[in-house]
């Protein structure tokens, strides 16, 4: 499977797009829809490049679900790719989240594991962030449709 445009769209969405290299957060260089390969202090792209590039980041993350022998539905599949986006291959592959997916757990089960993923360390410690519990609201109901 592939992401589809719905699933790239919610990706857009949350995450933004600067057509400026930025330092991120962690002091990455940054570009696009969170493009961190190549990207240089003073570097900019146009838009269609920001969107091809955000089609060649998740390829990993298709890849990896594919690899799962999962038989998710388009909706499932593209609610995954833009929470591994965010979260990252480690933190979904070590996560309750997978273990459920994998052992079959319900639909409804499943989803409810999107929201524990709403917080992030603010002056070391675990908050809750309103965008993020926006986003795994956005994906867990897409992992139901």
């Amino acid at each position: 499977m592939t992401t589809s445009e719905k699933g790239l769209a919610l990706i857009k969405n949350h995450e933004g797009c600067q057509l400026k290299a930025y330092k991120c957060p962690a002091g990455v260089w940054t570009i696009g829809y969170g493009h961190t390969k190549g990207v240089a202090q003073g570097m900019t792209i146009t838009q269609e490049i920001a969107d091809k590039l955000l089609v060649e980041d998740v390829k990993p993350i298709e890849k990896l679900l594919n690899g799962m022998k999962v038989n998710f539905r388009q909706s499932q599949f593209d609610a995954l790719v833009s929470f591994i986006f965010n979260v990252g291959e480690g933190g979904f592959n070590g996560s309750t989240l997978k273990k459920k997916i994998v052992s079959g757990s319900a639909d409804a089960v499943i989803a409810e594991e999107f929201h524990k993923w709403n917080k992030a360390t603010v002056n070391g410690k675990k908050t809750v962030l309103p965008g993020l519990s926006k986003r795994r609201a956005d994906e867990a109901a897409l992992w139901l449709s």
